[in-house]
């Protein structure tokens, strides 16, 4: 027969196992909070509020938003590493997820080990603009303006160790030309400055300028995806305008803390996979030039595993590194 001790730990393990799926079972019971990396205002936080109030009312619980800005997207990666794995605390962050691990010298987080990649929400290329008021008309025509003014022609992107930034950084190592990079702390800054006549390239993501481009006020020379995008389709790939191999997006995600338990992760996937299949929710993504792409876990996980490094790669070739 079964010692006592040996009774006691089945009974222990029993309570401990019930009390366990009974907690899973009961999610959520309470207020659930998605930390986004960036103030309010920006692509992230836009798509973090585009399903937001769907997954409260999916859970039966409200999901609110709290904008932890800073250190490009470290200050709320590192909050939301030290909070509990249970769940009730969401991380949106855009691709500066996948790009500071390199870049930060003190980004203190590994982006495999320490969360679970829950859903990409959308992602869209990052564009090449030039004032309204600039004589250029392509990426050709800048590049060999760039060429034959050494280190003189400007760019600028939404800050340093942005995906934007990457981008151009990339545009000088594949044709070698020298320009003066410009951080701003942010898109809108960068964008008032491309309007206003200040620099002579921005490059940014689409949604954060598909708004002025529209408006007439930037004129779209380059993107950087594979083929050309729907919502620009007489602006050429940087492969048409003769630069190879400089393909780039950038994503907004979602994670949870890695030892969430797995019935949580399964319910918050479930559910933002029906949001992001509405109709409506697809539309409002399009408007902000940033469309749905709901990745879920593996393939997310794919996407970071293969961006870490292809961006470190880029980083340490353009010696970037931010203490």
């Amino acid at each position: 027969m079964p010692s006592y001790r040996l009774l006691l730990a089945m009974s222990l393990a029993a309570l401990t196992l019930f009390g366990s799926f009974s907690a899973r079972a009961d999610y959520p019971d309470k207020q659930i909070t998605m930390v986004v990396c960036f103030p309010a205002g920006g692509g992230t936080d836009i798509a973090a509020r585009l399903v937001n109030l769907a997954l409260g009312e999916a859970l039966g619980k409200p999901v609110i938003i709290e904008n932890r800005g800073g250190a490009g997207g470290n200050i709320a990666i590192k909050a939301v590493k030290g909070m509990a794995a249970d769940g009730y605390t969401l991380l949106v962050c855009s691709s500066a997820f996948v790009v500071n691990p390199s870049l930060y010298a003190q980004a203190a987080y590994d982006p495999l080990k320490d969360f679970v990649p829950l859903m990409v929400l959308g992602a869209s290329p990052n564009v090449f603009v030039v004032p309204e008021s600039s004589p250029i008309r392509s990426m050709k025509e800048f590049i060999e303006k760039a060429k034959a003014n050494p280190g003189k022609m400007n760019w600028t992107s939404p800050g340093a160790g942005t995906t934007p930034q990457l981008a151009g950084e990339l545009i000088k190592l594949r044709t070698g030309i020298e320009m003066q990079h410009i951080p701003f702390p942010g898109a809108g800054p960068a964008s008032n400055a491309a309007i206003a006549g200040q620099v002579d390239l921005y490059t940014a993501n689409l949604g954060s300028v598909q708004g002025i481009i529209d408006g007439g006020k930037v004129r779209p020379i380059a993107v950087t995806s594979k083929t050309r995008w729907p919502a620009l389709p007489n602006v050429p790939t940087l492969a048409e305008a003769g630069v190879k191999d400089a393909e780039s997006d950038t994503f907004q995600g979602v994670y949870v803390r890695t030892g969430a338990p797995q019935p949580v992760i399964d319910r918050l996937v479930k559910e933002l996979t029906t949001i992001l299949a509405r109709a409506d929710v697809k539309e409002k993504f399009e408007k902000i030039g940033l469309p749905v792409t709901a990745e879920g876990p593996a393939a997310f996980r794919a996407r970071v595993e293969r961006e870490v490094p292809m961006y470190k790669a880029v980083i340490d070739k353009a010696n970037l590194r931010i203490p």
